[in-house]
């Protein structure tokens, strides 16, 4: 997440974001079911990246659930949030800054990635399969649609189709193993449709 008009969106709302979506405990059963199909691809005791990680509940859930963390996030506010709450590290950077070769075994991408240019994904993807220990587990979400957008926010957005995802996935190098779409309520107060991918390399 690089676009400077998105960012400064999270930075005037990281409070408010938290306040509404950091919970640790606030995970309903279909999240639950994302969590476990990630975690089922995962050794004891691996290393996961929350790339992404806004203002690390996710982090903190995968923490709590027995693995070790790292976690990344484009904004300063997010990541200070992500420290005071859950006492987490973050590296402040953004997509491209993965660097990391066959360090992970699994990566968590939820709901980050939607705000990099359509262009840019398969570069990211490759990153992610690279940062990726062989057979490393892959989490992504993503809003339904077509094409690029802003919401009322001002925050950018690249949409995606579930068949679309999967092939860019799969031209990465991943095999899908489960796909969950949906709908839920962010930060911009609508109801928008998703899809999870859970994969592996």
């Amino acid at each position: 997440m690089s676009d400077k008009q998105t960012l400064d969106v999270y930075a005037k709302a990281a409070g408010t974001y938290a306040e509404k979506f950091a919970h640790i405990d606030d995970i309903d059963v279909d999240q639950f079911s994302d969590l476990t199909a990630f975690f089922d691809l995962l050794p004891p005791n691996g290393l996961v990246l929350d790339y992404g990680c806004g203002p690390g509940q996710w982090a903190a859930k995968i923490r709590t659930s027995g693995y070790r963390v790292d976690a990344m996030d484009a904004s300063p506010e997010m990541a200070g949030l992500a420290k005071a709450a859950f006492d987490l590290d973050v590296t402040v950077g953004t997509f491209d800054a993965l660097d990391a070769a066959a360090r992970y075994d699994g990566i968590w991408a939820n709901f980050s990635l939607l705000h990099a240019p359509k262009a840019d994904l398969p570069a990211h993807l490759t990153r992610v399969k690279q940062a990726l220990k062989p057979a490393g587990a892959f989490h992504i979400g993503m809003k339904l649609g077509d094409g690029e957008a802003r919401d009322h926010l001002g925050r950018f957005y690249s949409y995606y189709q579930p068949e679309e995802l999967t092939e860019l996935l799969e031209t990465a190098g991943f095999a899908v193993s489960r796909k969950r779409t949906g709908s839920g309520v962010g930060l911009a107060g609508t109801d928008d449709s998703f899809v999870i991918l859970t994969a592996h390399g």
